[in-house]
């Protein structure tokens, strides 16, 4: 029964939905992917080795869960232990992950606007693209979040208007989080739906560097991102534009300054073991000292007791 083992991997990536029509979709989705797993993966055609190898990529897609200690702190930052779980993950430095989210959310390195509240930016293009296309669900009661001013005010405004005529069309037409990831790649970050993927932004910044790990991995950017080919990489994460907007270069300088303060903690931490080294190696050179001197002092007494 090892077969039924990968319909586990994909009911975990897999939300409930609150709209009906939505949930009937991604219940049609679910039961022809199934389908097709049972069609590709038979006793017959598939050894029991390729069964586990068909299985271990796809759970090689899920990050492990948010750490406990991030809790407190999941609308506000990223610890460094959490790019270092997703750069192993990975097989990258944490430096070129760094790199990336310094350009796509700014020097704050920010995914939320709010608690609950993520940075978006709507596009209205996007929009009609894929209005014309998805007959998504109407959100007529949709509210922008309070709290909100300026930019971001502007931006949440634009989309819960969108979301009111097409919910779908909207968040596809949004690019969503600390990474920017367009709603339309929801796919390629491992959901069954734009809803589900809105939902995973909106739980926490780690959720959002998971599914970065996930897209970066599923669209074909993670060797050039390995290699810090920064060229290759903007090309593909920012489109045409990249050179214009100059995205590669702007990569690279960032990957070098994070990189240079890694250096400069273990220089520092290099030079503080150094200069503990002197000072005990000064501590012991005084002992030892001392210690000479107390046993001349002992010899001098001796001797002037040998001659009385």
């Amino acid at each position: 029964m090892r077969w039924l083992l990968p319909f586990t991997a994909i009911a975990l990536l897999t939300l409930c939905a609150t709209n009906a029509e939505g949930a009937r979709k991604r219940t049609r989705t679910a039961k022809t992917a199934k389908t097709a797993r049972v069609d590709s993966i038979t006793k017959e055609d598939k050894t029991e080795n390729d069964i586990d190898n068909e299985m271990n990529k796809m759970l090689s897609l899920v990050i492990s869960s948010m750490p406990e200690s991030d809790e407190a702190v999941r609308y506000k930052t990223l610890t460094n232990e959490d790019f270092k779980r997703v750069a192993e993950e990975l097989g990258v430095e944490v430096a070129a992950i760094k790199a990336v989210v310094k350009i796509e959310a700014g020097p704050k390195l920010e995914g939320f606007w709010a608690p609950g509240v993520p940075v978006v930016n709507y596009a209205k293009s996007l929009f009609d693209k894929y209005n014309g296309k998805t007959k998504g669900r109407k959100l007529k009661d949709a509210k922008v979040p309070a709290g909100l001013t300026g930019y971001a005010l502007k931006e949440w405004t634009s989309l819960t208007n969108a979301r009111k005529i097409n919910a779908d069309a909207a968040d596809m037409g949004t690019y969503w989080g600390m990474f920017q990831i367009g709603g339309f790649n929801y796919k390629l970050c491992g959901c069954q739906s734009v809803e589900e993927m809105v939902a995973k932004v909106c739980e926490s910044e780690f959720s959002q560097l998971e599914m970065f790990a996930v897209f970066i991995r599923n669209s074909g950017m993670l060797e050039s991102l390995k290699k810090k080919d920064w060229t290759t990489f903007a090309r593909k994460y920012n489109g045409p534009s990249y050179a214009k907007r100059g995205y590669h270069t702007r990569m690279a300088k960032e990957y070098a300054n994070f990189k240079n303060e890694k250096s400069n903690v273990q220089s520092d931490t290099t030079g503080n073991d150094k200069k503990a080294i002197e000072i005990k190696s000064g501590v012991d050179q005084k002992q030892t000292v001392v210690a000479k001197k107390k046993t001349q002092k002992r010899k001098s007494r001796k001797r002037k007791t040998s001659k009385r």
